[in-house]
């Protein structure tokens, strides 16, 4: 029972010492989703997981090799990511180069040829992107990451805000001034408003602060107001 209870303890231990590495060299690598790693980031992945669940359950094995081993793939990789960033020569070799698999409308069978990729994958992509027709398509692009953009032929474009020609406004992104009743002042200060002027607003709109969950000013002065219900719904006002 105690050999069971000390295995228990150093599998612990050794699980902890995997995530804290595991989490500085996620850090060192920088952010990028699932969506766009390339095949080098995968196998890296990969390999690193299983060094350290090695390093965290099998008690038989040095975990000092383990890390050393997660260590050296890290320092490989953050050295190669730098150096694709740096080297187009690098950056085709490792992450590989996109690829036209659709040329004016018609099917470039030798670049999906050479990069294993089957018509079904493409008409699947296709659907996921809103083109159930092919012959929509004006060029579809094979990115290094796997997935395809696409360029719709010109009577199959949606229709802009420029092609109609209409006036809109200034667009930017919203600031949080109230979070769960909370005044955010320096989200305040971004968009030229204080303190004083936002509770003068919530007393002429009839709004107590700690009966709001969040409310946003967006870059042309616009106010919206979530407010908290009993029920946990969300009310929204919105005003100019």
């Amino acid at each position: 029972m105690d050999l069971f209870k000390n295995d228990i303890i150093e599998v612990i231990i050794r699980s902890i010492f995997a995530f804290l590495i595991l989490f500085v060299i996620t850090k060192l690598l920088g952010k990028r989703q699932m969506s766009q790693l390339s095949l080098f980031d995968y196998v890296i992945g990969i390999s690193i997981g299983n060094f350290a669940s090695e390093m965290a359950i099998n008690l038989e094995a040095d975990y000092l090799n383990a890390m050393t081993a997660i260590i050296v793939f890290g320092f490989l990789a953050l050295i190669i990511s730098i150096s694709t960033m740096k080297s187009i020569i690098c950056r085709r070799f490792f992450t590989g180069e996109p690829n036209v698999i659709i040329q004016h409308g018609k099917l470039i069978y030798k670049n999906m040829k050479k990069n294993k990729y089957d018509v079904n994958d493409l008409l699947e992509e296709a659907r996921s992107n809103g083109y159930f027709d092919l012959s929509e398509i004006e060029f579809a692009i094979l990115e290094a990451n796997g997935k395809v953009s696409f360029l719709p032929n010109g009577q199959n474009k949606p229709v802009t805000i420029k092609d109609m020609d209409l006036k809109v406004n200034k667009q930017g992104l919203c600031s949080n001034v109230i979070i769960d009743g909370n005044i955010m002042e320096r989200h305040l200060k971004y968009v030229g408003k204080d303190k004083e002027w936002l509770m003068h607003e919530l007393f002429v709109k009839g709004k107590e602060l700690s009966d709001i969950l969040l409310a946003t000013i967006d870059v042309n002065g616009k106010l919206v107001i979530y407010n908290k219900t009993i029920n946990d719904d969300v009310i929204l006002d919105v005003f100019e």
